[in-house]
C-alpha cells in the first residue's frame, strides 16, 4: 500500500509526528552534549572557589589572628575589697597587643558609688587598665563631677581593689569650701571624703 492511498488527515498526521521525532532527537543530541559540558563548569567552579578561599584565607589568617580584640561601647562593673560598686564604660576597649595586661580604652568614664547617694564620676580622653595591678589610669582632659564638687585635673589613677582614686598633677575646681587648686588629691569612702596635698590654694566664700 502506497502512501498515496491513506487519508489526507493520516498524511498530516504521520508528517507531524515524524518531525517531532526530529526534534526531539536533535534536543536528546544536544542534552547529551551541553548537560555533561555544565557539569564540568559546575564542578571547575567549585574546585575554582575552594582554592581562591583557601589562598584568601591564608593570606588573611594571620593578620585576622594578630588583630587585637576591639570593644565598642565596652562596660566593666566591679567591686572593691568592702564591697563597694565602681562602673567602668568606654567608647571602644583594645588589648595592648604589647603587653597583654593593659587595655586601651578610648574616652572612658569612672562611676563611683553608682546608684548610690553620692556617686562620683571622672571621665577622660583616654585610659589605660592594667589588669595585674587593678588600676585604671585616666589621662587627657580628666574631669571629676561629685555631689558637692567639681575639679579639672590633668590625670587620675583609680584603684579597682582598694575603691581609691588619686591623682598627681595640677587640679583645680569647686568644692564643698570655694574654689580649690592644689598639686595632688585623693578621693576616699565613696567621694564623701577628698583630700588635696602641695601648694594647696582656697578660696573660701565670705557669704
Amino acid at each position: 500500500m502506497a502512501l498515496a492511498d491513506f487519508p489526507a488527515s493520516a498524511v498530516r498526521a504521520h508528517h507531524v509526528t515524524a518531525a517531532r521525532w526530529r526534534r526531539r532527537s536533535r534536543l536528546i543530541g544536544v542534552l547529551r552534549v551541553a548537560l555533561p559540558a555544565a557539569i564540568a563548569l559546575i564542578f571547575a567552579g567549585m574546585a575554582a572557589t575552594v582554592v581562591y578561599r583557601t589562598v584568601a584565607g591564608g593570606q588573611a589568617g594571620p593578620s585576622d589572628i594578630d588583630a587585637p580584640i576591639r570593644l565598642v561601647n565596652a562596660r566593666f562593673v566591679g567591686r572593691d575589697t568592702d564591697g563597694r560598686g565602681f562602673v567602668i564604660t568606654a567608647a571602644t576597649a583594645v588589648r595592648d597587643q604589647d603587653d597583654y595586661q593593659r587595655v586601651l580604652l578610648d574616652r572612658p568614664a569612672l562611676v563611683l558609688d553608682e546608684g548610690g547617694e553620692r556617686p562620683t564620676r571622672v571621665t577622660a580622653k583616654a585610659g589605660v587598665y592594667h589588669e595585674g595591678t587593678r588600676k585604671l589610669q585616666l589621662t587627657g582632659g580628666v574631669r571629676l563631677v561629685g555631689a558637692e564638687q567639681s575639679f579639672d585635673t590633668a590625670s587620675s589613677l583609680f584603684n579597682t581593689a582598694t575603691g581609691e582614686l588619686s591623682g598627681s598633677g595640677p587640679i583645680q575646681g569647686a568644692g564643698s569650701l570655694g574654689e580649690i587648686n592644689a598639686k595632688s588629691y585623693g578621693v576616699y569612702d565613696k567621694g564623701e571624703r577628698m583630700i588635696f596635698k602641695g601648694g594647696v590654694h582656697a578660696r573660701i566664700p565670705t557669704d
